[in-house]
């Protein structure tokens, strides 16, 4: 069994910008594909888990997922990156698009996709982290008992404590500036 670097896709993987699915509005994040290589030669298995409320909601197809998910394919084959698998979950209760329009155990908060994910690879969770940009992906990393969950600033509205601001999540994780500071604890802790 291996450990696992489970990635939310936007946010983390490319640049939030609203049910991303057109390629003319892909962006990656800075440092991506240098956290994700340093995963690979420790180890780690690459898994994209993604909640895509925007298929239930009628704003793309599951195939503009697709395409849209061959061109992030590709882009890490060029950086010498393979990604083990990607899981998406196209379901939202709020959804207008059948059968696709109610909640489901793989939607993050819920762990479904991690671990249909451990399953499928036989991947040791305990030993496994995600990096995420929302509570509901902190959530779902703890209900899954992973090894570490790292909250990526920058989605999730902060709330001012005694010494800083900082995204305010039920459940156990560290909130990181940027992609480097989970690359450094990697390297620290491999």
């Amino acid at each position: 069994m291996t450990p696992a670097l489970f990635l939310d896709r936007d946010g983390v993987v490319n640049h939030e910008v609203g049910y991303l699915h057109r390629a003319a509005d892909l962006a990656f994040i800075d440092g991506i594909f240098s956290l994700c290589r340093t995963a690979q030669s420790l180890g780690y298995r690459l898994v994209i888990v993604t909640n895509q409320a925007g298929i239930a909601r009628g704003l793309y197809t599951t195939a503009d997922f697709e395409n849209l998910m061959d061109l992030i394919r590709d882009r890490f084959e060029l950086e010498q990156i393979r990604l083990d698998a990607v899981y998406h979950c196209p379901y939202h209760p709020e959804g207008i698009v059948a059968p696709y329009n109610c909640d489901h155990p793989d939607r993050k908060p819920s762990p479904g996709m991690i671990l249909r994910a451990a399953g499928d690879l036989a991947l040791d969770l305990p030993r496994s982290i995600l990096i995420g940009d929302r509570c509901s992906d902190i959530a779902a990393a703890n209900a899954a008992h992973l090894r570490q969950a790292f909250l990526l600033a920058g989605t999730e509205p902060a709330t001012l404590d005694s010494t800083r601001l900082e995204p305010a999540c039920p459940g156990l994780y560290l909130p990181i500036p940027h992609l480097s500071a989970a690359e450094s604890w990697l390297l620290a802790r491999p």
